[in-house]
């Protein structure tokens, strides 16, 4: 999250030790439901009502995102991160290296490839990490969040930098978008 380590590189190792199984997964997903960030959901819905597209670009994994994705209401076609690879067991087999976000440098493609298909003028990063940033360009702007870990880099590199989803939220509510 610093941006200090290649990113398909931390993720193959990290996959590596964990293994996970599709079971594991679920059962944890249904141990410990993955919770949003306070006021994520108000700013989704905001955003939602004025007509504005949102989408989840993470380095995470399709299976942990959809449930939450789900719960904000964000269509599962608007979801690009990793796929988890399983064999016909369940068994952890790999994980796709074609999405985009599975290496460094993957959100800026993964965006590009949004503004490519739906030809939006203005596309606005959120995140909490150096990957989240390096989406600029193609996105126009990135808002760095820093509400549950503030790390200096991101700080630093937004464009706009906040600790609270809430004052996001309020100025999307004050702009109406222009026709």
């Amino acid at each position: 999250m610093e941006g200090d380590t290649k990113f398909e590189d931390a993720l193959a190792a990290r996959l590596e030790i964990i293994k996970p199984s599709r079971s594991s997964i679920e059962k944890c997903l249904r141990d410990s439901p993955l919770r949003t960030s306070p006021g994520v959901d108000e700013l989704i819905a905001a955003l939602n009502a004025r007509g504005t597209d949102v989408y989840f670009v993470s380095g995470g994994f399709r299976i942990m995102i959809e449930p939450v994705a789900k719960k904000v209401n964000v269509s599962k076609s608007n979801i690009l991160a990793n796929t988890i690879l399983f064999d016909e067991d369940g068994n952890y087999a790999g994980f796709d290296p074609e999405e985009p976000t599975s290496a460094d440098m993957g959100k800026p493609k993964a965006v590009g490839q949004i503004i490519a298909e739906h030809g939006y003028e203005t596309v606005v990063m959120v995140g909490d990490g150096a990957t989240d940033m390096q989406a600029v360009p193609p996105a126009k702007a990135f808002i760095g969040y820093g509400g549950i870990a503030e790390r200096a880099a991101v700080r630093d590199g937004a464009c706009w930098f906040t600790k609270s989803f809430d004052e996001m939220t309020a100025i999307v509510k004050k702009f109406k978008l222009a026709k």
